[in-house]
């Protein structure tokens, strides 16, 4: 394992190891049954190329109205808690007592990308958002809190942890693509990418 500082951002590479990794595959399957994968539509009728899902109290949606958090699936059911095992994650690369109380789950396939933005829904940004990445390589890209100025890109790989806090908490960052099966974690390919926050 080793710590990157990027732009504000720390990376954590291999902070997962292998067994880890598919421990916390498997601690997400029932959030997956409970809380099925779905593809938001972006305000103007865009939709993502992500699948997403969440656990917590709050989960993350997109539609035509905007971007908000919300108590509920757009199934309707309320979303499953976050598992003790990110919650420990959480705790271990940040150092607070506070818990995160939305867990995002975005599913890449072969296609799939995320553009530069911002994380700026939630009440009080002097905490950070964690992401944990799982399965194939993902091309992160990172610049600052000015649209359209300067990035720098990392590959990140299953396992790695990046904390987005400080300076780093409002800055542009995204998924430019990933290396489809370039990991054996997800048996069908693809990256899952977990984020962490405190919503109010």
């Amino acid at each position: 394992m080793s710590l990157l500082r990027l732009r504000g951002f720390e990376i954590h590479k291999g902070y997962l190891d292998l067994a880890s990794q598919r421990a916390l595959i498997e601690v997400l399957r029932p959030i997956l049954r409970t809380a099925p994968l779905f593809s938001p539509t972006a305000p103007g009728g865009r939709k993502l190329s992500v699948r997403m899902t969440s656990a917590g109290k709050f989960g993350w949606i997109a539609d035509e109205t905007g971007y908000r958090y919300v108590e509920n699936h757009p199934k309707g059911m309320g979303w499953p808690a976050i598992p003790d095992r990110l919650l420990e994650l959480w705790h271990g690369v940040t150092g607070l007592q506070r818990q995160p109380e939305s867990c995002l789950l975005n599913y890449f396939g072969p296609d799939a990308k995320m553009g530069l933005h911002q994380d700026k829904d939630e009440a009080d940004f002097s905490f950070p958002v964690v992401s944990v990445s799982l399965g194939d390589d993902g091309l992160f890209r990172m610049g600052d809190t000015r649209r359209g100025g300067k990035t720098d890109s990392i590959w990140l790989n299953s396992g790695d942890v990046v904390v987005m806090g400080g300076a780093a908490r409002l800055a542009y960052h995204g998924v430019d693509r990933i290396r489809f099966q370039s990991s054996r974690l997800l048996p069908k390919g693809g990256r899952i990418n977990l984020t962490l926050r405190v919503v109010t």
